[in-house]
């Protein structure tokens, strides 16, 4: 059981580190500002965990911190950031 939460939570921080970078750092204009962006970073980091164990022979050198790839995790939320600040705001 303590695994899981570890697991939840490793997603969480990855999510909120990605959103602080993407809102804060790099201002992007995000819909529902940083509460739009950590949402969205949190999905991404779910979905990028999901692609980690479909691609795992690809990731497999890159560093893994509570069973999570950061990598993986990282990389799709600031992706689904990205996009949804690329969607959201007409310019």
């Amino acid at each position: 059981m303590l695994a899981y939460l570890n697991v939840a939570l490793t997603y969480v921080a990855v999510a909120l580190g990605c959103a602080i970078l993407m809102f804060y750092v790099a201002r992007r204009p995000v819909p529902g500002h940083f509460w739009g962006a950590l949402t969205v970073g949190l999905i991404g980091a779910v979905l990028g965990g999901i692609a980690d164990q479909f691609l795992a022979d690809v990731f497999e050198r890159l560093a893994d911190v509570n069973t999570v790839n950061l990598f993986a995790a990282a990389g799709t939320s600031l992706l689904c950031i990205w996009l949804l600040s690329r969607t959201g705001h007409p310019k």
